[in-house]
């Protein structure tokens, strides 16, 4: 379908490829995967010929459709949901409508969504009607940039499933390794300049990947033994003339050999919570509290306990209300009736789903990670952005030009600067890449205060989660265990309910 050959491509002073080859035929699904900044959305969008290499060649098969959804900022129309997901159909009929009215609810959609206008819905739910619009249009090749990213759990599973049946062919971007794990066949490693496929899931990619360096770093020491032994020779017979033409004949062998270079490390990011001060046992409590947005009630009469150390993931279908528990017990945003009751000593740090909101666009890094609350210098503040990648110069980037990725590592840094011993995470691994997600399973393994969190990442949830919360109808059901411990636990009762009837 698609021939990358030796391609070449820079930005400036920035090499991203050299003679990288990639071959993608029909039915091959390839994760994408590399350090930020290496250069994969580029790659992508050599692919959509939207860019082009500077040497090489790009070769696609005569006839062959693609289908490409950005990270965000998928164009916006005037039509209705339902118009814009057939968009792409030639005189769509019944079955047409019916494929894509499925769709559309799988990916969280009401029956009632699909006449509104695409350009009344927020930037997530425009970006789902895009994706939509791809399903229904199924094209020969699926290009994927961070997909999942708008997603909620509930729509991020079906999508998933949806994908495994997929006819086509599909290359896609993505920080969600189970993601990754369940739907690709292969993953394509971009760095150090070049493509590599690996034949696996990425379990095997991190597997393969680490033997392939021992074994580069075993080659190098050994040249360089080998290589220290041929001028240790030179240097002991250049000067008598008996053995200065072997030590010539020598010093041209040195020059033939071709040097092994081992690649530059790629800098990774570095987080660890400060440990928080104890809390009582009890850290926060609702009461018979009620909230409704406009005609639409969302709780009433809701009891909820959270207890210290708990690490409790909130999942449940889009709209049933997660966010808003999650404002709540945050304080974000006032109940209409009841009361939330703080523990003794509890601090409360909030991770917004909209965190870009919360910075200040014209400030430089710096400045913002420098407003938080605690008088803190400036070399420790510096200190901790630099283990957030934010070093030199860099801390006097304005916020308003950073990506979606530098947005959330900010917002990360704010907290840590300012730790609280009971944290609120909504979507926390969106915009990070694959590397910065398990640092931050690893530093929230080991945070010894409270967590609550609701994210889309089903590796991430299985990694922290000790409780579940199943939030359906304005009820909460807790769950001990993590997510696949709730997923059998569900089915079990569902079982139980239909013998019962």
């Amino acid at each position: 379908m698609i021939t990358v050959k030796n391609v070449h491509k820079s930005y400036g002073l920035q090499t991203l490829l050299e003679e990288a080859n990639l071959q993608i035929n029909a039915g091959d699904r390839y994760a994408l995967v590399g350090p930020n900044g290496a250069g994969k959305s580029t790659f992508l969008k050599m692919l959509l010929s939207e860019e082009f290499p500077d040497e090489g060649e790009i070769q696609f098969k005569r006839g062959i459709t693609t289908g490409y959804l950005p990270q965000e900022n998928a164009p916006v129309s005037d039509l209705t949901v339902l118009e814009d997901s057939l968009a792409h159909t030639e005189d769509p009929d019944g079955r047409m409508a019916a494929k894509a009215k499925a769709i559309l609810m799988g990916l969280g959609f009401k029956v009632t969504d699909f006449e509104r206008k695409v350009n009344t819905l927020s930037g997530g739910w425009a970006m789902r009607v895009a994706m939509a619009r791809l399903l229904v249009e199924e094209p020969n090749l699926l290009m994927l940039d961070e997909p999942t990213n708008h997603l909620d759990l509930e729509s991020m599973l079906w999508f998933q499933n949806y994908l495994l049946s997929y006819r086509g062919s599909i290359f896609l971007i993505s920080h969600d390794r189970q993601f990754i794990n369940t739907v690709c066949k292969a993953v394509v490693s971009l760095e150090n300049k070049t493509l590599k496929v690996y034949s696996g899931n990425y379990e095997f990619y991190v597997r393969q990947r680490a033997e392939d360096k021992e074994r580069l770093e075993q080659a190098y020491r050994a040249q360089q033994a080998e290589l220290a032994d041929m001028q240790d020779f030179v240097n002991r017979n250049r000067s008598r003339a008996s053995t200065a033409s072997r030590a010539q004949s020598m010093l041209k062998r040195m020059e033939k050999v071709e040097r092994i270079v081992l690649p530059e490390e790629a800098k990774k990011l570095k987080i660890k919570f400060p440990q928080p001060q104890r809390t009582g046992v009890r850290t926060l409590e609702l009461k018979d509290v009620y909230k409704s947005y406009g005609d639409i009630k969302v709780y009433q009469g809701l009891n909820f306990d959270l207890e210290r150390g708990w690490k409790m993931a909130f999942v449940g279908h889009n709209g049933a209300g997660k966010s808003t528990l999650l404002k709540i017990l945050a304080g974000a945003i006032p109940v209409d009736k009841g009361e939330k009751k703080l523990g003794l000593g509890v601090k409360v740090g909030y991770f917004s789903q909209h965190r870009a909101e919360s910075l200040d666009p014209e400030k430089t890094v710096l400045q913002e990670a420098l407003g938080v609350p605690r008088d803190l210098n400036e070399q420790t503040v510096r200190s901790v952005l630099g283990s957030f990648l934010f070093r030199g110069d860099y801390v006097f980037k304005q916020v308003k030009v950073l990506s979606g990725g530098e947005k959330s590592r900010l917002s990360l840094v704010k907290i840590l600067l300012d730790p609280p011993n009971v944290l609120l995470m909504d979507e926390p691994t969106t915009h990070l890449d694959l590397d910065s997600v398990e640092a931050l399973v690893s530093a929230l393994a080991d945070f010894e205060g409270t967590l609550c969190f609701i994210s889309h990442d089903l590796y991430f949830v299985n990694a922290l989660a000790s409780h579940v919360v199943h939030v359906h109808h304005g009820k909460v059901t807790l769950y001990p265990g993590n997510y696949e411990y709730f997923e059998r636990r569900k089915k079990q009762q569902e079982e139980e309910a239909e013998e019962e009837n």
